[in-house]
């Protein structure tokens, strides 16, 4: 076997004279996706919680010609079930949910930054936080649990 055998990407290499259209991220205004950031170097990626089609039938070529069997398509059918009615509390069907009250906001809050943006000698450590907006990464639980609520003046 000759040992300059060219193999896999040994065969071509780009020199890097040519011109390269698919470099780096699009702009923001040549995609259709809006995060709601200026930049799209500050969105983060959250990858799929587990393969895809890695588990299924007709990922072979042999799998696709030969395709699947009424059992197996069978098998993959989910029954038409109608929701029962209102279990009247919160905002989802066969679970606890959430109470609904006017005491949660709808609109979420952003990022909690401190007063000394974590830089600087802090007076009112854990008491006092601001919302910066919402960042392009994936929020924390606890970031995404906070939530906007509109101010109410009581009168006595």
């Amino acid at each position: 076997m000759e040992t300059d055998a060219a193999w896999g990407d040994d065969v071509y290499q780009p020199d890097g004279s040519e011109v390269q259209d698919d470099e780096g991220l699009l702009d923001a205004e040549d995609t259709l996706i809006d995060e709601g950031v200026r930049d799209p170097f500050d969105e983060g990626y959250s990858p799929p919680e587990r393969p895809r089609a890695v588990e299924s039938t007709g990922v072979t070529a042999a799998e696709q010609l030969h395709g699947e069997s009424l059992d197996e398509r069978l098998a993959k059918e989910l029954p038409d079930i109608a929701p029962p009615e209102g279990d009247g509390i919160g905002d989802t069907v066969d679970t606890d949910g959430e109470v609904l009250d006017n005491e949660v906001g709808g609109a979420r809050a952003g990022r909690l930054v401190a007063p000394d943006e974590g830089v600087r000698e802090d007076h009112e450590s854990h008491l006092v936080a601001y919302d910066v907006g919402i960042d392009g990464a994936a929020a924390s639980a606890e970031e995404a649990a906070v939530h906007i609520v509109e101010e109410t003046v009581e009168t006595e």
